[in-house]
């Protein structure tokens, strides 16, 4: 047999993973391609996993990055094969880098038998390209800057995305200096959201074999990496609401700039907030990924689910003062909307410092 192709898109938070994830798995299986996903995050109560569907198919990688548990993320893939799949899209954290040495690599010695890596994709979001480029000044920890940086110096290929936000010089103007910038890189266009490109983009790391897989190795700094993630409060929350309420795109907007404005006021930058709230009238997302922004609302094309809300929210502040936070804001909302709502499960954390199970100095062949 043939190994399975293992596509594996990284990028920072906020980039636009997951929703790159559900376009793809949708192309493939019109494709006539049965499709495997990989979510994965550093605590469970993953609002990705509910939003791509759940259930066969999805293996939720909790706990640490890929790099960190190779071994884990080997049998995420081994399970999704034993369910059938044909060929696997996986997401690592968006604050993950050095992922061609730590992972890429080890597939290619490793697991060459039973997997093969596409060339490795990572995902830009068009602010987070000014911001490398140096044409706007960064909103994020200056350490947060940097994996973004290193994120990119690896990638086999860039895909700059949310052009369907950008006018048609604009995304030119930035893929031309992106790939100035990053020259090992080639660099494309997408939207995730509206489906451009992302066929093109298969079509083309799906006709090559696992040597155009992994061609760049980082040279990173491992205290300013740690330093970066460490910048970052990361939550994962649950909650019970009540379900039959229909308003759940209205209620999830309204909470959405409840939040943003929470976090302007006391000058907190967001990596990315993200809320899934199920309703009658279906399964909403509601993402920040800039304070001064308003959030963007989504309805998934999944069959709307009832279940808890949840919030996973990575921003520049403590875990226990994003806890506070986010707690102070439901319970507002709570009394306002007469939700009934109740918390079920709270994860607050600062990701610990990556150490890889592998990190391999060469690429190999």
């Amino acid at each position: 047999m043939n190994p399975v192709k293992v596509i594996i898109v990284g990028g920072f938070l906020g980039a636009g993973k997951t929703t790159l994830l559900a376009k793809a798995r949708k192309e493939l299986t019109q494709r006539g391609l049965k499709t495997g996903l990989v979510t994965n995050d550093q605590a469970t109560a993953l609002a990705d996993t509910i939003w791509l569907g759940g259930g066969e198919g999805l293996e939720e990688f909790t706990g640490s990055c890929y790099c960190c548990n190779f071994n884990g993320f080997a049998k995420a893939l081994e399970a999704l094969t034993d369910w059938g799949a044909q060929i696997i899209v996986a997401e690592p954290v968006g604050s993950c880098a050095d992922l061609s040495a730590t992972v890429l690599q080890p597939m290619k010695d490793l697991l060459k038998a039973k997997f093969s890596p596409t060339p490795f994709s990572v995902l830009l979001d068009p602010q987070r390209a000014k911001e490398v480029l140096g044409t706007k000044i960064p909103v994020i920890h200056k350490d947060a800057s940097y994996i973004v940086e290193k994120q990119l110096q690896e990638a086999d290929l860039i895909l700059l995305n949310k052009i369907d936000r950008l006018s048609e010089s604009e995304a030119k103007d930035l893929a031309d200096n992106l790939a100035k910038a990053y020259p090992q890189a080639k660099v494309s266009l997408i939207s995730a959201r509206e489906g451009l490109g992302v066929s093109q983009w298969l079509d083309e790391i799906l006709k090559l074999d696992s040597k155009a897989a992994g061609n760049h190795l980082l040279e990173i700094d491992y205290d300013r990496y740690a330093n970066g993630e460490a910048a970052l409060g990361w939550l994962n929350l649950s909650a019970d609401i009540d379900y039959s309420n229909p308003d759940g795109e209205e209620l999830l907007a309204y909470f959405m700039e409840k939040l943003r404005k929470a976090f302007e006021k006391k000058k907190i930058e967001a990596g990315h907030i993200k809320v899934l709230w199920p309703s009658p009238k279906g399964l909403f997302i509601g993402n920040i990924v800039d304070v001064r922004e308003k959030a963007l609302i989504t309805k998934s094309e999944c069959e709307s689910q009832r279940g808890p809300i949840l919030v996973n929210a990575r921003v520049e502040c403590g875990p226990d003062a994003l806890e506070e936070l986010i707690k102070k804001c439901l319970e507002e909302l709570d009394n306002e909307k007469k939700l009934g709502l109740k918390i079920k499960n709270l994860y607050a954390l600062i990701p610990g410092r990556p150490n890889p199970t592998y990190r391999y100095d060469k690429v190999v062949a």
